[in-house]
């Protein structure tokens, strides 16, 4: 994977930690650049790190399963992506907002581990491709730290607009990545 397609994947990844982190931004009293960093260093830590978990646990199934990596890596991505769509078009907000003004640290660790359960399972699909994990985690951990960063500061105006629609696209390019990983597979 180049380093496009991993920006496109951080992108992917970081869609939950944007509508936790506008959800955030939304609830706190005056939302400020210092805030807006903490959280978005919180979430960018924990989507960097379970990549790579699960990009170990891949591994060592991996030799296994390589005359199919390709469509493991799809299955997964698709599976992660559809369930992205899916919560995009839920009538039901899969998180109750924070009440006004919290914003503490056990609380940021929880929603940012919550938000990135479906990067573990993205990791495990990149140990079946040519991939560098190292620059795969970096990448999404910095995209994702950009992503919930802004998250929090457009959070207090554009909230429950922009949230839904983002996992939703989000959703999608994640089953495209898989799609492509297919094609280039089989193709070659």
């Amino acid at each position: 994977m180049n380093v496009a397609t991993l920006t496109v994947l951080g992108l992917s990844l970081s869609v939950d930690a944007f509508a936790a982190a506008v959800g955030k931004g939304a609830a706190a009293d005056k939302p400020r650049f210092k805030d807006a960093l903490r959280v978005g260093l919180y979430f960018g830590f924990f989507e960097a790190i379970t990549p790579a978990f699960g990009w170990a646990m891949g591994l060592a199934v991996s030799s296994w399963f390589a005359f199919v990596d390709h469509w493991i890596a799809f299955t997964l991505l698709a599976l992660v992506g559809g369930n992205m769509i899916r919560q995009g078009f839920s009538t039901v907000e899969a998180e109750e907002a924070p009440k006004k003004g919290q914003l503490g640290p056990m609380q940021l660790i929880l929603t940012a581990l919550a938000t990135s359960i479906d990067a573990t399972a993205v990791g495990v699909g990149l140990a079946v491709v040519d991939v560098n994990i190292v620059l795969a985690c970096v990448i999404i951990g910095v995209v994702t730290t950009a992503v919930a960063f802004s998250g929090v500061l457009i959070g207090k105006k554009a909230g429950p607009l922009l949230g839904r629609r983002a996992e939703i696209l989000g959703g999608i390019a994640l089953i495209a990545i898989g799609i492509k990983i297919v094609i280039e597979h089989t193709s070659a």
